[in-house]
């Protein structure tokens, strides 16, 4: 018995020995969470960013450049890491979340700022007598029939709709259809909310610019559509699911959808250096391209403004009249016209 025991206790030890190994060997395959650098990087952890400003090591990068990124990308990776484990955590449906700090980091965007949606007659008065808006309860007490009822839609309290009789005020005719007068004054009140919502939309679009308008307001009805304007249609119609026609159901040999869109094309941010010096040197030399003059353009120019004025000067001494020269169409051979454009005299005209 004492013999089984000591074997016991010894298989039991090579056990507990042999895990160990494999632990510690398990553990030398990983490098540890601390990373220790000469010169510390610069992090921002609202962008999860993580700039390193240690210098690289020429030997070592191009000895082996594939395991020096590696290492390098690891270890800065592990010190970004780190930094977000010590943010303050919470559990949240089951799902550790951590809140990130505000960013230092000031980011260019590709659109511009939006601007602010212009505020409606209604707002902009509210504004300015500062009146908030308060949320309203749903049920109002109906003092009629003592309970509570809904504020609106479907048997709302104190409906004129919902009620038999109704009394005739003593100023007004009793001949009148108080219902009746009831129904217009609410179609009245309803057709005011509807104007004052489309003057709100376009107030918006003017202020936006009428990009802003959506595809579908600029196709208006119309008597008789032609082939292109009926396929434009049917393209807008497909893309304007929620999944922008991702998951839209085609027909059998259906034709896909014309991309109407222009797509903006930039010049290579990392392009031909050769490229780059052309388009230097293109701009340079437009700037400084001295003004040309053609003499002899100048000169029939000039000659026929001395004959224009000739010609006006010896009539003004046959009829004795004044040196002054009047900018106006002469007719009836009169006078020598002359065409500016290619300053050239084209002689008298011949009367019919």
């Amino acid at each position: 018995m004492e013999k089984m025991a000591t074997e016991m206790e010894s298989s039991n030890e090579i056990a507990v020995i042999d895990k160990v190994k494999e632990i510690l060997g398990d553990s030398a395959k990983f490098k540890p969470i601390t990373v220790s650098k000469e010169v510390d990087p610069v992090s921002d952890v609202g962008n999860l960013l993580l700039s390193d400003l240690q210098p690289v090591d020429t030997k070592q990068f191009k000895s082996n450049k594939e395991i020096f990124l590696k290492n390098l990308a690891r270890d800065n990776a592990q010190l970004l890491f780190n930094q977000i484990w010590e943010l303050p955590i919470e559990r949240v449906d089951s799902v550790v979340v951590a809140q990130l700090p505000e960013t230092n980091t000031f980011l260019p965007r590709e659109k511009p700022v939006p601007k602010p949606k212009p505020l409606t007659k209604w707002e902009e008065y509210a504004k300015k007598k500062g009146i908030e808006n308060k949320k309203r309860s749903r049920m109002v007490w109906d003092k009629e029939l003592d309970q509570w009822k809904p504020r609106y839609g479907y048997k709302k309290a104190n409906d004129d709709q919902a009620q038999w009789c109704m009394e005739v005020p003593v100023n007004k005719d009793p001949n009148e259809d108080q219902f009746q007068k009831a129904k217009d004054v609410k179609k009245e009140r309803v057709a005011k909310n509807e104007y004052q919502r489309l003057r709100n939309i376009s107030k918006a679009q003017k202020a936006a610019g009428n990009k802003s308008a959506p595809l579908s307001s600029k196709l208006k009805p119309e008597v008789k559509k032609d082939k292109e304007r009926l396929t434009k249609e049917i393209d807008v119609a497909k893309v304007s699911t929620a999944s922008m026609g991702k998951f839209q159901e085609k027909l059998p040999n259906e034709k896909p959808n014309k991309k109407t869109g222009k797509k903006r094309k930039f010049e290579t941010v990392c392009g031909d250096m050769n490229d780059e010096k052309r388009r230097a040197l293109d701009i340079f030399n437009k700037i400084n391209k001295p003004n040309t003059l053609d003499m002899n353009k100048a000169i029939n120019k000039k000659m026929a403004q001395d004959q224009q004025l000739n010609a006006m000067d010896k009539k003004n001494k046959k009829k004795g009249g004044s040196m002054k020269i009047k900018n106006r169409k002469y007719k009836g051979g009169k006078q020598a016209s002359v065409d500016k454009m290619k300053a050239k005299t084209l002689g008298k005209k011949k009367r019919r």
